[in-house]
């Protein structure tokens, strides 16, 4: 993987508090490859080439709507390495091919491996024997959250975030706000918005960062993937009052809530916020799917 050539920019969205909120627009590093996932990929694949492997092989896990399948899918495909997904649910084997994320993937080469939800949480047995049975393979964790990860998140700061107050983002495995932890400038606080409502995060962020300068809030709605009516109309007006689109699981509920706490003066007059836009635009199409079944309000897609 080579770094794009590209100047991701920094928006502001103009607030009536004497409080500056940015988004750095990480969604627009790759077109499928996109947000974190790019960063996190990018010294696990490297360094795994680097060591010249006959067969090129990647093997990771997911779930039915996982931006981390879709991103190694991609990054299979322009790789030219064959890649396998280990796929949360056995219900999904046999219709996979109404998944838009799924499809996605096996449009880009990928093999799916269907386990129930009971063996995929045993994920330190399945990866032993994944080894045991492909001991060439580069075998990368759910989310892409490793030491590696970790090391690529440094490349979402640069000299223009420096001056920043706060750095936030959205949370699902833990690598990416480890990684703005562990690289963040001395005066800088991180903030982390959890998409997932796991108890033990918190110490898993600490163990891959090493510092203590930052803090974690609840923005899961309940629930991994749970979608409100609420978290529907915050995207939709966002777009169309900000012209920028983002997503029910992450980005959407990091921003909603980012109002919340400036509404509540959180954030204390004069300070600067940068939220990142990790990306993950790609599972729109599938929660609008399930919205449509439900005869829910949709997310609106903003025209590119």
């Amino acid at each position: 993987m080579t770094i794009p050539e590209i100047s991701i920019p920094i928006t502001e969205i103009p607030l009536e508090k004497n409080i500056k909120l940015f988004i750095k627009r990480e969604d627009l590093i790759h077109p499928e490859i996109s947000g974190n996932k790019f960063w996190k990929l990018y010294y696990n694949i490297n360094q795994y080439l680097e060591q010249q492997p006959e067969h090129p092989f990647i093997v990771t896990f997911g779930g039915a709507f996982s931006n981390h399948i879709a991103a190694v899918s991609a990054l299979g495909k322009e790789q030219g390495i064959k890649t396998l997904g280990i796929i949360r649910g056995e219900e999904l084997e046999n219709k996979w091919q109404e998944n838009p994320t799924l499809a996605f993937a096996h449009t880009n080469g990928m093999a799916f491996r269907f386990v129930t939800r009971a063996e995929y949480r045993n994920k330190e047995s399945l990866t032993r024997d994944l080894q045991k049975e492909f001991p060439n393979a580069l075998i990368i964790p759910e989310g892409g959250t490793n030491h590696q990860a970790v090391k690529g998140i440094q490349h979402m700061l640069n000299e223009g975030t420096k001056s920043f107050d706060y750095l936030c983002t959205a949370v699902g495995t833990g690598g990416t706000v480890a990684g703005l932890s562990k690289f963040a400038e001395e005066h800088q606080h991180v903030l982390g918005f959890k998409a997932v409502n796991d108890p033990t995060l918190e110490d898993e962020v600490f163990k891959l960062s090493g510092k203590k300068n930052f803090n974690l809030f609840e923005a899961h709605d309940g629930s991994y993937g749970k979608i409100t009516n609420e978290n529907i109309r915050f995207i939709n007006n966002f777009s169309e009052y900000y012209g920028i689109q983002l997503d029910p699981v992450y980005t959407g509920k990091m921003m909603r809530l980012i109002f919340k706490l400036i509404k509540e003066d959180f954030f204390p007059e004069n300070t600067s916020i940068l939220a990142f836009h990790t990306g993950g635009l790609q599972g729109i199409s599938g929660a609008n799917r399930m919205l449509e079944e439900q005869n829910r309000p949709l997310i609106k897609l903003m025209k590119s």
